[in-house]
Parts: structure tokens; C-alpha cells; sequence
């Protein structure tokens, strides 16, 4: 006979099944995340082009299924306070823990199944708060993985990165959706953009459908921005009810730039490098 002990509520018992040696198994497939790294957790929604179809999203954004991506961000966000900032567009987010996180003891399993896992349960609990008109016709799924960033010049090109992505592809979605609104086949739109560069399309879009991109609004070229900043509040002192103004951190939901230095200035306490 094997034993085996375990631990419960502080007590160490002893287990008798010979079964439990399977358990040793799991270690071989339970990777422990490398230490003093910044950890990424990418949530990306799977076939969501099928998904956004059947449920009619607006094109080229639909800012009902942003503010819904945003909402389910800023609940993991609450849920796991080691996540210092998170970056979104589209179907998907990128959640950053802190660099010396112990979330779970850093296993890489454990950590990306319990956020995209929350995330998903989100995103079904807040659908009807967002599309109240619109039954949903079939659960959504997302998918997700773990990326380990080691320096602080790491870790900033990934967030610039993410933020340089959605301006590409929402600069490209708009042409392209605009082309298609306007009487193009997707395959006309399609071989319109081929080979155009970003000053092409910007013109494109002023010249034909008079659009102005820099005037779009800035969760649609920015993404949305996730992270606890200090804010000035008014509460009301218990022992003078008077009004006083505290600092207190509060998750905030932002659109603006992360790809220069102005932001990180501003928040040097996001990424401690530590």
C-alpha cells in the first residue's frame, strides 16, 4: 500500500487510496510561470467573426460589444487584483499581473483557465445589459495564453504593441466597411485596400466618404485601457459631516495613448519593476 498525506484546514491526514499516485501526472502538465517576469494573459474570442454576424454587431464597431468587452475586463480586473493594467479592442484583452505576482503560485494552467473562464461567465451574465433586444443565440467562447515578459522595455513594446494593432486594423475595418456599406462586394473591398498604405486609406476615407479618422472617437483607435489610478473624491467626514475631499485608487476605464512616454510619467506605479 502507497500512503499519502494531506493536508486540511491544518491538519495533516493521511490518504489511503492507492489510486492518488495519478496526481503526479498532472505536475508534468502544470508549468510554473518563470519568476520576477510580468505575466500576460491574452483572452481572444474564437470565431467571433461567425459570432458577430449572428448576432448582427454594427460595422465597423459596435460600441455596445466594446462597453460589453470592457465590463468583463474591469470584473477580472476586481476579481484578480494582481492584474496592474489591461489593454482591449475588438474580441480581445491582454490582462498584465505584476511582476512579482504569486496568483496560484504562478502555474500557467491554473491562471490562464480561472481568467478566461471568468471572463466567458461575464460576458454571458452582462450580455442583456448591453444587448437587451438581442437574444443570445448561442454561448460565446475565448480562448487564452500565457506569455512571461522580463524587462520593463519588454513588457511596454508588448502594451504598444497590442495598442498599434488596433489602430491598424480599425483603420483598415473602416475603409473596408464603409466600401461594402457604400455598394462593394466584401471581395470588391477587399481588392480596393490591397497594397494600400495608412495615408491611402486616411485619404480614402476623407475624399469618398468624407471622413475624417483622427476624429473618430478614441476607443476606436485606441482600444480601451484598464488600470487603478488615484482620484480625488468628496466624501463626508463621520465626526464633522462636512465635505472633504480623500485620493482614493479606483479601476478606471481609459482611451488614449500608451505607445509614448506622457502615460507612464503620469502612472509610474503601474509597472514597478520589482
Amino acid at each position: 500500500k502507497q500512503w499519502y498525506q494531506r493536508r486540511v484546514r491544518g491538519i495533516i491526514i493521511m490518504a489511503k487510496s492507492k489510486y492518488e499516485y495519478v496526481k503526479h501526472f498532472e505536475q508534468a502538465t502544470d508549468a510554473v510561470l518563470l519568476h520576477n517576469t510580468w505575466i500576460v494573459i491574452r483572452v481572444d474570442g474564437r470565431s467571433f467573426h461567425k459570432f458577430s454576424s449572428m448576432h448582427a454587431f454594427e460595422k465597423p464597431n459596435d460600441l455596445r460589444a466594446l462597453n460589453l468587452m470592457n465590463q468583463c475586463a474591469l470584473a477580472v480586473m476586481k476579481e484578480f487584483p494582481d492584474i496592474v493594467i489591461s489593454i482591449g479592442a475588438s474580441d480581445e484583452f491582454s490582462f498584465v499581473l505584476k511582476k512579482n505576482s504569486q496568483l496560484f503560485q504562478r502555474r500557467s494552467a491554473k491562471i490562464m483557465s480561472c481568467i478566461v473562464s471568468y471572463f466567458t461567465s461575464n460576458y454571458v451574465m452582462l450580455w442583456r445589459d448591453h444587448f437587451p433586444d438581442t437574444p443570445l443565440l448561442y454561448p460565446p467562447t475565448f480562448d487564452s495564453r500565457a506569455v512571461c515578459y522580463p524587462s520593463y522595455q519588454n513588457i511596454r513594446d508588448y502594451l504598444s504593441w497590442r495598442q498599434v494593432d488596433v489602430h491598424i486594423n480599425n483603420l483598415y475595418n473602416t475603409c473596408f466597411w464603409n466600401l461594402v456599406q457604400s455598394g462593394k462586394t466584401e471581395k470588391e473591398a477587399e481588392e480596393t485596400l490591397r497594397g494600400t498604405e495608412s495615408d491611402q486609406k486616411n485619404e480614402m476615407l476623407f475624399s469618398t466618404f468624407g471622413i475624417n479618422y483622427a476624429h473618430l472617437p478614441q476607443i476606436f483607435r485606441k482600444g480601451s485601457i484598464l488600470t487603478r489610478k488615484e482620484v480625488q473624491e468628496s466624501v463626508i467626514d463621520s465626526r464633522t459631516g462636512e465635505s472633504v475631499t480623500v485620493q482614493k485608487m479606483r479601476l478606471l476605464i481609459l482611451h488614449e495613448d500608451i505607445i509614448g512616454e506622457k502615460f507612464w510619467l503620469e502612472n509610474p506605479h503601474i509597472l514597478v519593476d520589482k
